[in-house]
């Protein structure tokens, strides 16, 4: 989705002046090809469409790059703090003490939340006319103005989605043994994708594991037959009650357990796809 276009070297003034027409994509080897073709062809005319515009752009845009950096300073420093990993305060409410292990899980988490309905959500419209108007985003979501706050789970699934159908279907990988199968960045995709849903649907619909596990019932039956106090050690006086709790706190250690070892999978896996979260 990248517009070389805005690089002067990409523009058809350049290949004018370059006399030879740019590929628009290619192989490696394609473009080693048209390199070593069109400087064979005019190679002065080459360096000046190809480092000469680049130099020549560099000097002309200075001024608007400056201000660009000063926008993006203070958009990474301030808006988003791209510099720092957040928790939702649906997760941890601020104030709230949290030991450094148990911030890792919604952290990591949360980031990812964020690249996919803010990140991903803009690359969905950000060189698409019609995605914009199909979003409706507001005017500083893409441009110049964009500030990295608008959010729209709705296009960064989109993106994904679009990203997890990529296969190899070039003329040029037709003997290979992965054509017509899915690119690494499909690979990845569908990872982010899955691992996304993990967290805003599965995670959060897990049960309580006092309330799975009968725990909550059984600490309410101990308290109501203890005349409302709850005393952890009063069970002994009633072997049925004292069954019930001993039975439920053995199911609630082992949901525990497996919820623990679901969430360190998890964790886990975006780890190994971190290379895969950029824009």
């Amino acid at each position: 989705m990248a517009q070389h276009t805005r690089y002067w070297s990409c523009s058809p003034f350049a290949d004018w002046l370059r006399g030879t027409k740019k590929l628009s994509a290619g192989t490696s080897e394609e473009w080693d090809d048209w390199t070593t073709t069109a400087q064979m062809k005019h190679n002065f005319r080459y360096w000046l469409a190809e480092e000469g515009l680049g130099h020549l752009q560099d000097f002309v845009t200075w001024p608007i790059r400056k201000i660009y950096d000063v926008k993006y300073y203070i958009n990474n420093r301030w808006v988003t703090g791209s510099h720092r990993l957040t928790a939702h305060p649906r997760d941890i409410k601020p104030g709230q003490w949290r030991d450094v292990g148990d911030r890792f899980l919604p952290c990591l988490f949360n980031e990812l939340v964020d690249f996919v309905e803010i990140e991903t959500a803009w690359m969905q419209i950000a060189w698409n006319s019609e995605e914009r108007h199909k979003y409706n985003p507001p005017f500083w979501a893409s441009g110049w103005f964009r500030w990295r706050t608008w959010r729209c789970p709705q296009a960064g699934l989109d993106n994904l989605r679009w990203q997890s159908e990529l296969i190899h279907n070039e003329e040029y990988c037709k003997d290979q043994p992965y054509y017509m199968k899915p690119t690494p960045q499909a690979v990845k995709a569908q990872e982010i994708l899955d691992l996304y849903t993990w967290w805003t649907e599965t995670y959060r619909n897990r049960p309580d594991p006092y309330e799975a596990s009968g725990f909550s019932a059984a600490c309410d039956a101990q308290r109501e037959a203890n005349g409302g106090k709850f005393n952890w050690g009063s069970r002994e006086k009633n072997p049925a009650i004292k069954k019930q709790m001993d039975k439920a706190h053995k199911l609630l250690q082992k949901i525990e357990i497996a919820y623990e070892k679901e969430d360190e999978a998890m964790m886990i896996r975006l780890i190994k796809v971190r290379h895969g979260l950029w824009t």
